[in-house]
């Protein structure tokens, strides 16, 4: 029996790398006769560029040291293959990079994934993917822009809050390479399904936070849209994505494309189903934000599609069977389920996740 592993990190606590590893050991306790395919996948966030520099593409990881969101120095890796560089915004802005105390998206700064595009848009280089996702931000792109040039930069890098005294803004110089903004949330830049109001509370947002940092990114997107000419950005798709950072990019004449298409089309992934019995996906949480464009129902869709069935291992389940079914899941199985408790299954580790997949080996292997 053939079967694909392709799951998504586990929130802060895994990577897709580690997952796919966890899913394995797991099932193979049960079934060692089973041809496991492991895919690590990735949607534009956390675990993107290690996700696309463990596919088996040839290419080259480097390191750079950058800025973290409240200004520190932090190592981050890009990937960068033939003409193109991969760069992961949560290396240099990720909530994970925060303890909890620090999340505090009125002052935290997307300065460093301004840094990596900046270092990655050299002679020989005619694209540059940035995977947006689990950033600890929600300052519309300002810091991006400031590292690229933009000023005033003393307060474009303050965070978002600092955007509402802004009276002017001088753009950055041009990018080279052509930008791509990697996502796969489509919300805009501003009111009630925009950066702030949906974003903004898990990074650390308050109510009045909420309703500051909103205010200050129509500012924002009000100076930018008149001084590139460029009007109706902050209402386009992803323009919220990544607190903003989304609209920071499409201002530089980013495309927009989804982070889940770039990552599937670079590993296969939907030759390897079309050969599969069985395809295995995850992630922390399965719930209803799943069912949105995330790697778990893109995975599950390509199944659908190619007629071979789908189960979940996620840390919790939330989903439904009758949603599950409909976005093409037979099956879910949850961490927290096998070991008792949430608090349990994020304590356990790749251990929970291997006795999950155990699990779900014996009702699913016909090995």
């Amino acid at each position: 029996m053939r079967v694909v592993v392709a799951p998504d990190a586990f929130g802060g606590t895994l990577s897709a790398v580690e997952v796919a590893a966890a899913i394995a050991t797991g099932w193979r306790s049960v079934a060692p006769r089973d041809e496991l395919d492991l895919l690590p996948m990735s949607d534009g966030g956390p675990g993107f560029v290690d996700v696309l520099a463990s596919s088996g593409r040839s290419g080259e990881r480097r390191m750079r040291s950058v800025h973290d969101p409240l200004g520190r120095p932090v190592d981050a890796e890009v990937f960068a293959t033939g003409d193109t560089v991969y760069v992961e915004a949560a290396q240099a802005a990720g909530l994970g990079l925060l303890a909890a105390a620090e999340r505090d998206p009125r002052r935290t700064t997307t300065y460093g994934v301004g840094e990596l595009v900046a270092l990655a848009d050299t002679g020989g280089v005619s694209r540059i993917i940035v995977g947006l996702g689990g950033t600890g931000t929600n300052d519309g792109g300002a810091g991006l822009w400031a590292a690229l040039g933009a000023q005033p930069d003393d307060v474009l890098r303050a965070g978002g809050a600092a955007l509402l005294d802004l009276d002017h803004v001088l753009p950055p110089r041009p990018v080279g390479a052509g930008l791509v903004a990697a996502t796969d949330v489509d919300n805009p830049l501003l009111g009630p399904n925009g950066a702030s109001a949906v974003f903004g509370p898990q990074k650390g947002a308050d109510r009045e936070a909420v309703l500051d940092l909103d205010d200050a990114l129509r500012r924002w997107a009000e100076l930018v849209e008149t001084v590139t000419g460029r009007g109706g950005l902050r209402d386009l798709p992803g323009a919220g994505a990544a607190g903003g950072l989304g609209f920071g990019l499409l201002a530089l004449g980013a495309v927009r494309a989804s982070g889940l298409a770039l990552v599937a089309e670079a590993v296969g992934l939907a030759d390897h189903i079309a050969t599969a019995d069985l395809v295995v996906t995850g992630e922390g949480a399965f719930d209803s934000q799943s069912l949105r464009g995330k790697v778990v129902s893109g995975v599950a869709g390509l199944a659908q599609q190619a007629g071979v069935p789908c189960v979940v291992i996620a840390g919790q389940v939330a989903v439904g069977r009758q949603d599950a079914a409909a976005a093409g899941v037979d099956d879910a199985y949850a961490v927290a389920d096998t070991l008792g408790s949430a608090a349990a299954a994020i304590e356990s580790g790749a251990d929970g996740v291997g006795q999950t997949a155990a699990r779900a080996a014996r009702l699913w292997s016909r090995g």
